[in-house]
């Protein structure tokens, strides 16, 4: 369900602006930015660029572009 949500000016046309770079719609950029934000105050000890590596492969593996690791394989 949509839901209207208020944001300050400068925010939407940063959104805008990424939302171009990753081909995404401005409500999917903020959207972007609050999952993000809500991993990074979940997991405080966890760098940013492993949690978006970690979502990058969660979804490289869903398209089929890659195979999951499974620990205890291959040692």
């Amino acid at each position: 369900m949509a839901t209207a949500v208020k944001v300050s000016n400068d925010l939407f046309e940063k959104a805008k602006a990424q939302s171009k770079v990753f081909k995404r719609s401005i409500a999917g950029q903020i959207e972007y930015w609050a999952k993000i934000g809500q991993m990074v105050e979940d997991n405080p000890d966890v760098p940013l660029p492993l949690i978006q590596n970690i979502l990058l492969g969660k979804e490289q593996i869903n398209a089929g572009l890659g195979t999951p690791y499974v620990f205890g394989e291959g040692e």
